[in-house]
């Protein structure tokens, strides 16, 4: 069964995705460290880059540029990026993008490719890779590890200030699972592809003590659907199978597969840092400012529109995707409008930088 198609296209997730760049920029300087250290070394061959998850691509242009201009500042050798997400992402905006008036975007002696596939699987040669990188997409899984989810639309659960639903014990362990499964499948393609020394810098929306990225806009999402259950739109048996495959990782279950002489991938990769952080949500920090509701709740529920419509309408394949997509998401604009303290948001990110080692292949 297909999990998602990808963001929301057409330009729209590029026009809501202001809150991932600001997670993103965040550790760009350790990005910039790394192509430093990568030049340093003395690479005499084209100097690979490639960006995993880049949806439509303006976020994804944006950080392989910080990661070329530091490489520029050391080396005129040749430089490949590639920049791969699903077969079925829309590529459109960021082909335009690449080359305008016949020239790479990112200056000269620097050369694109797009690949189209599941960055679970390793889509480039052996050690042909020197800085690979994602952001904001490992946490959307490989599949769906349960059928059903009864309680709740997301594996993580509700938010604690509302409640408003449930993932028992069995349901949180089969998604922890999955999700532990992914991540040791991703790091083993990526040390696959690296050089050895190369880089591997992962961030992904998470969670903390404090908060978790999924509170408030999954409650809203949840509040929607009920209402649209409670409406006749859908059955409750539908409600019961739908819910997004997206899981909310910790610093520590990110770090897991190569922390200790036990982890699994130890002998792959070098830990270099780590951590947790919370970033300034522009919608948030607005409404703050002008108290202006109806603008809140337009933004607030467009950002998550782009990174979950494409998992609702497939969820319900009976009904016609377009219509059956605004009614859910005009009801939780509508309810965001109404009470916006029952759905507070905040961006809490996940992220680490790795070594892949000398030692294994």
């Amino acid at each position: 069964m297909t999990v998602t198609t990808g963001m929301v296209g057409h330009g729209f997730y590029d026009e809501n995705s202001a809150p991932q760049w600001s997670a993103t920029e965040t550790v760009l300087p350790w990005l910039e460290d790394a192509a430093a250290s990568i030049a340093d070394a003395g690479q005499s061959q084209p100097i690979g880059i490639a960006d995993f998850g880049c949806s439509e691509g303006a976020n994804s242009i944006r950080v392989i540029e910080r990661a070329v201009s530091t490489l520029r500042s050391h080396t005129v050798a040749p430089i490949l990026t590639v920049q791969s997400d699903l077969p079925t992402n829309d590529f459109s905006n960021l082909i335009k993008s690449l080359r305008p008036e016949e020239m790479s975007v990112f200056g000269e002696q620097v050369y694109s490719a797009l690949v189209g596939g599941s960055m679970f699987g390793q889509l480039l040669p052996p050690r042909s890779i020197h800085l690979a990188t994602t952001f904001n997409a490992i946490g959307f899984l490989s599949r769906r590890p349960v059928d059903r989810l009864p309680g709740y639309i997301l594996p993580n659960g509700p938010s604690k200030q509302n409640g408003v639903g449930k993932v028992v014990d069995a349901e949180r362990k089969a998604f922890a699972e999955q999700a532990a499964h992914d991540l040791e499948t991703f790091l083993r393609v990526r040390a696959a592809e690296l050089v050895p020394g190369g880089k591997l810098l992962v961030q992904v929306f998470g969670a903390s003590e404090e908060a978790r990225t999924c509170d408030g806009i999954y409650d809203v999402l949840n509040d929607a659907v009920l209402e649209a259950v409670a409406d006749g739109v859908i059955d409750r048996a539908e409600y019961a199978t739908y819910y997004q495959p997206v899981y909310f990782r910790t610093v520590e279950d990110l770090t897991a597969p190569v922390v200790g002489a036990s982890a699994p991938l130890s002998g792959l990769f070098v830990l270099d840092r780590a951590m947790h952080y919370e970033t300034p949500v522009s919608f948030v920090e607005a409404f703050r400012s002008d108290h202006d509701a109806g603008a809140y709740a337009k933004r607030y529920t467009d950002f998550f529109r782009a990174f979950t419509e494409a998992v609702l309408c497939l969820a319900f394949p009976s009904k016609d995707p377009k219509p059956f997509a605004d009614d859910i998401y005009a009801r939780a604009e509508r309810l965001v409008r109404r009470h916006p303290e029952r759905y507070p948001f905040r961006y809490i990110s996940v992220a680490m930088l790795l070594t892949r080692s000398a030692a294994s292949s």
